[in-house]
């Protein structure tokens, strides 16, 4: 035992030296900024292919062809991007990012807690902003992220995240935007280790915890009407829902599930809500296009779970969802394969969709629901200036070379742990050490 305590607290220590050299947080804007000469990618469906941006103070002062731009240069830092891609900031949303470290270290995870019903419970106040895997999202292009957090029927209340900052506080563009509910099916996936299958079986308490989702609805309708009442921080992270202020991201995937969970939130009044996962979307289109709800589609590169479903289906749903008029964003289930969302994007754009309008499921499309369009998601003039360049296709990983990412105008490091190991070798072996 004592062995293995020692063992415990030297990965710690490890951690703790490896989060130690994690880089500072970029200083704020100075000069104002004009990248030339590169492709702009708008984040809209538009493109130009001579473009330019400006930004100052964080925010976009000029985007459209470069020979448009009128300013004088001498005032600003200008950056010759000609050969090269400029993207918006591409946002990952439904992940765990900054609440869990290393899976089997329990001192590193903070991404759920106990209880079945915890939708007080805020993501936000557990985000470390000094997690090794923030900086492998930004050499990707991810610039921002909707930390979420997970176990439960509802697990709680996420919160958006910029990805360069020195805390919670610092990092937060979005506080509290969205209850999470995992909606219980009426059948279940089970694993059997004797024949290593994956078996469908009937959910016996699907009534009990349909029963237990009721009363907390109508528990919080009734909280919501009372003028004088004792707090309740269960219920009162609920009124949110009923006003409009939150939005309910509601994780279901088979078809009959999407029909009940909105038949449900039509029922308590819930006006902002989502789909996340959506496996089974296409077979309820229609009420989903008749209710005007968006998709969070999860896990593109994945096999399909139905037998008699064409082997490529995840990879062109998003296209057949799009095609019907529904709005689609696209994320990951793992946090470490969270980094793969723009080559998930790549992958649907070779089965049906244009580059442009797989982009927008990476950017504008997500940042509409996640309620952040505003500033976020597009290049355009009045928008906050987070965006990126890369080298190349950033859809595609042979041409994904981010050079330089800016978050609020901020010139952000792109070196991550890899890249420090990666030049801390090549030196050593080099001088033939």
């Amino acid at each position: 035992m004592k062995v293995f305590i020692n063992f415990i607290t030297l990965l710690l220590c490890s951690i703790h030296w490896g989060m130690a050299q994690v880089p500072a947080p970029a200083d704020a804007q100075g000069n104002p900024i004009l990248i030339t000469g590169g492709t702009i990618h708008v984040g809209n469906g538009e493109v130009f292919e001579n473009g330019a941006v400006a930004f100052a103070e964080g925010k976009i002062t000029y985007v459209g062809e470069a020979a448009g731009f009128s300013a004088d240069q001498s005032s600003y830092e200008v950056i010759d991007a000609s050969g090269k891609h400029i993207y918006p900031g591409f946002i990952i949303p439904n992940t765990t990012l900054g609440l869990v470290e290393i899976g089997a270290v329990n001192a590193t995870v903070d991404q759920n807690e106990i209880g079945n019903l915890n939708p007080n419970v805020r993501s936000i106040i557990a985000y470390n902003t000094d997690s090794e895997i923030i900086p492998t999202m930004r050499f990707n292009g991810i610039l921002l992220a909707q930390t979420t957090p997970v176990g439960g029927r509802i697990p709680g209340t996420s919160s958006i995240v910029g990805l360069d900052a020195w805390n919670w506080e610092d990092a937060v563009i979005k506080m509290d935007d969205a209850v999470h509910l995992n909606w219980p099916g009426r059948y279940k996936y089970e694993f059997d280790y004797s024949d290593f299958s994956v078996k469908r079986v009937k959910n016996d308490k699907y009534e009990e915890q349909l029963k237990e989702l009721n009363e907390l609805f109508s528990d919080a309708q009734s909280y919501a009407s009372q003028s004088a009442k004792k707090e309740n921080l269960k219920l009162e992270a609920m009124l949110g829902l009923l006003d409009g202020k939150k939005a309910l991201h509601i994780h279901v995937d088979d078809a009959k599930g999407i029909i009940e969970s909105i038949q449900f939130t039509k029922k308590y009044g819930i006006q902002k809500i989502a789909i996340v996962g959506g496996e089974e979307a296409l077979l309820v289109k229609d009420i989903i296009k008749e209710n005007n709800i968006p998709v969070l589609l999860s896990d593109v590169h994945r096999l399909p779970n139905r037998p008699e479903e064409d082997v490529d289906m995840p990879y062109k749903l998003p296209y057949l969802l799009h095609k019907e008029g529904i709005k689609v964003g696209l994320t990951y289930n793992s946090v470490t394969n969270s980094r793969n969302l723009p080559f998930f994007a790549g992958t649907a754009a070779g089965y049906g969709l244009s580059k442009e309008e797989a982009l927008k499921m990476i950017s504008l499309n997500t940042a509409e629901i996640l309620g952040i369009s505003e500033q976020f998601g597009s290049i355009e003039s009045g928008k906050n200036a987070t965006l990126f360049i890369s080298g190349g296709d950033a859809l595609d990983m042979r041409g994904n070379l981010v050079e330089k990412a800016f978050i609020s105008g901020r010139n952000v490091e792109l070196n991550a742990m890899q890249q420090r190991l990666y030049k801390k070798y090549k030196a050593k072996y080099e001088a033939g050490k």
